[in-house]
């Protein structure tokens, strides 16, 4: 997946090479992710029925287009994303499996403090 979305990247700089004279910058795919990440937003609302439709196709092209840019943005930042994912849901789960365990306790006797 990221080879192909570094070559998407590489044709893009090309592109806007020779029309703007200029690739874009890191902030540049900052700026786009938050431009898609918004029209995502628009279609999650129209599949939930708070605006008019855009169907199936447009959210898998908007979903497709956010990850395009996470790509593109560990990409440029040097980032492994593989590596940093594993290692955040690692923490998630620690993190989700505490508070789990300390649900399982009776009232008042969870965190430190809380019913005393």
């Amino acid at each position: 997946m990221l080879r192909l979305a570094v070559a998407i990247h590489d044709k893009y700089d090309e592109l806007n090479l020779r029309r703007r004279g200029r690739v874009w910058a890191r902030s540049d795919y900052v700026n786009g992710f938050m431009g898609d990440v918004g029209d995502l937003a628009k279609i999650v609302m129209a599949e939930e029925g708070l605006r008019p439709g855009a169907g199936r196709a447009a959210l898998e092209h908007e979903l497709a287009d956010c990850l395009w840019s996470v790509l593109i943005l560990a990409y440029r930042y040097g980032v492994d994303l593989e590596s940093a994912f594993r290692r955040t849901m690692a923490e998630l789960d620690t993190a989700i499996t505490a508070q789990l365990d300390s649900d399982d306790q009776p009232p008042g006797q969870g965190e430190a403090g809380v019913g005393a």
